[in-house]
């Protein structure tokens, strides 16, 4: 927004919408509203055989949108694991869910992603190590494009 003052002073204001309660922005994407959005990641455990606790932040309207899967993925494209998502979690937003083993090394660089039933891939995405911790980032296109399809897949949304 442009706004001009008689002194031919001119200011820039900025509208932010915020995810509330988070102090972030939108996320990266511009319109992540509309996917799973991985917000944190912890992980315990040992190597080749690391437990992820995944946050997502989604928004869950019921089973007809909801985040149906979080995934690990190594930097070929490789699915590592798959924590289906069995239910819709409108009423815990954000929510986090544990899944392994994953067998990589302390310093193997992974992905973590979101994926809804509806709109597939596109939200806000972690990349790290263990080693080093994980942190926002952005999915290449269509990387790993295909894991889609790949098994395991949901079965029916519970509620």
């Amino acid at each position: 927004m442009l706004s001009r003052f008689p002194s031919g002073v001119i200011r820039f204001f900025v509208v932010c919408a915020c995810i509330a309660g988070t102090g972030m922005g939108a996320g990266i994407l511009a319109d992540n509203n509309q996917y799973a959005n991985i917000t944190g990641v912890k992980v315990s455990g040992q190597p080749d055989a690391y437990t992820f606790s995944v946050t997502i932040r989604s928004a869950d309207s019921g089973c007809e949108q909801f985040a149906d899967w979080w995934e690990v993925i190594d930097k070929t494209g490789r699915l590592l694991t798959r924590r289906i998502l069995l239910h819709s979690h409108t009423g815990e937003q954000p929510f986090t869910r544990s899944g392994g083993p994953v067998a990589i090394k302390a310093d193997s660089h992974v992905w973590i992603r979101a994926h809804m039933n509806n709109n597939g891939y596109g939200g806000d995405i972690m990349a790290g190590s263990v080693e080093n911790g994980f942190t926002a980032d952005t999915d290449p296109p269509d990387f790993a494009a295909g894991l889609e399809q790949a098994a395991p897949q949901p079965g029916a949304c519970a509620f």
